[in-house]
């Protein structure tokens, strides 16, 4: 077995920067509905290096046994903002990355420029951390510019023209706050994430990412992200006329429907989409942002009836709701996965490898809150364990990853489409 590890370790050692041959050249044709090319998934080192980790038991035996693949892309493996355990979020590169580790659906986090231009960014008002924006000229236009250590700078994308936003250089989400000047500020990378991707990370407007996505022949999942409500009626008249917006660009490049999966925490955007447009409503997914550690509990059994009552049919809250760890230090679905399941909604849950495992889940902040005492996972390659827990006992149909290659081994190993 340890022989079949380094050869597929060997193997997997190919570069996943670069678009390769299968995606280049035609980011424009129209093989979005069942397109794959299994031939082209490099999973990388990481998976591998992670269920080696394991410790003995019947999971570490199975996915032992996959180590020589057949590896292959996955709707189960869904891209969160792209790759961004190591590339900057949102960026054509990580796109390309989380392609060629098999997800099967890439996201772009859908926002708006000051001339209406749709673009992919994780918050309206997240560029001084994502972009070098501060420390340039464009400084100026944020709401409020970086004007040294502490000063709290906010820069919108609805602050600059889509020409403006264009001349910017995205990075690792990251900042020092404290730092005395704005190059300082822009600094502050997690060690578990890296630097090294950012010199070449090339934004994208949500037209240019479907256009991508066709090419890469995967599914897509723009999520309309919240935005200040007096720009969004100055810029689109309404809330609603901003949720049809995003869904006219893939109407406009004659995507379908059925290979979109329209996300938002605002449940009125989803009902508008269930509404007036059915074709992409039916597999809309309405997002719950529950966190009892703030004060936003989960829904009732009820109030989720309700939901499916309304035509919901997908459902994503995070990690750590649908999850719990029993008195024999067991990973268990929760309660509320019960109550979810119950209401007959599927489950999309979000994000895997968006916390920091090397220590195990004690301290490792929200996205391994289901086990805060750190019982069940003692170790980055538990990371297994949670997943097994959220695909064989939650049922989930789909897992967001910061690091697709993680949930596509699973997947191609349990046989998961």
């Amino acid at each position: 077995m340890r022989h079949a590890f380094k050869a597929a370790l060997a193997a997997s050692l190919l570069c996943i920067l670069s678009v390769p041959a299968a995606f280049a050249g035609d980011f424009g044709r129209d093989d979005d509905h069942g397109g794959r090319n299994d031939q082209s998934i490099q999973l990388g080192p990481r998976p591998f290096y992670l269920v080696d980790g394991m410790d003995p038991g019947p999971l570490k035996s199975k996915l032992m046994r996959c180590m020589n693949g057949p590896f292959h892309r996955t709707s189960f493996s869904i891209s969160h903002r792209g790759a961004p355990l190591q590339f900057p979020e949102h960026t054509k590169e990580g796109y390309v990355a989380a392609a060629r580790m098999g997800a099967g659906i890439i996201e772009c986090d859908v926002t708006f420029t000051k001339d209406g231009q749709l673009v992919c960014r994780h918050d309206e008002c997240d560029l001084h951390t994502t972009t070098n924006i501060v420390n340039t000229p464009l400084n100026a236009s944020c709401t409020t510019p970086w004007s040294g250590p502490n000063s709290n700078p906010r820069c919108c994308t609805s602050d600059i023209t889509l020409a403006q936003f264009r001349t910017l250089k995205p990075k690792m989400d990251a900042s020092t706050p404290s730092a005395p000047t704005a190059a300082g500020f822009l600094a502050g990378t997690a060690s578990w994430r890296t630097d090294l991707y950012n010199p070449r990370a090339t934004l994208l407007t949500l037209r240019e990412h479907i256009a991508m996505n066709r090419g890469l022949g995967v599914k897509h999942t723009p999520e309309l992200k919240a935005g200040n409500p007096t720009r969004i009626a100055q810029v689109f008249g309404s809330q609603e006329a901003y949720a049809q917006a995003m869904i006219d660009e893939y109407k406009r490049a004659h995507v379908d429907a059925r290979d979109v999966y329209a996300q938002s925490f605002n449940l009125a955007d989803v009902i508008y989409w269930v509404t007036h447009e059915p074709a992409f409503g039916r597999q809309a997914v309405y997002l719950d942002d529950v966190d009892p550690s703030v004060g936003i509990p989960p829904l009732t059994p009820a109030e989720l009836q309700d939901l499916r009552r309304q035509g919901v049919r997908i459902f994503a809250p995070p990690i750590p709701a649908l999850l719990a760890v029993d008195s024999n230090d067991q990973i268990v679905p929760s309660q509320y996965a019960k109550d979810i399941k119950a209401a007959g909604l599927k489950i999309i849950s979000w994000s895997f490898e968006r916390a920091d495992l090397r220590n195990g889940a004690k301290g490792a902040g929200f996205y391994a809150a289901f086990d805060p005492d750190g019982r069940a996972i003692k170790k980055d390659s538990d990371m297994y364990l949670e997943l097994d827990a959220l695909a064989q006992d939650v049922g989930v149909i789909g897992l967001f990853s910061d690091w697709p290659a993680t949930v596509s081994y699973y997947a191609s190993c349990m046989g998961l489409d």
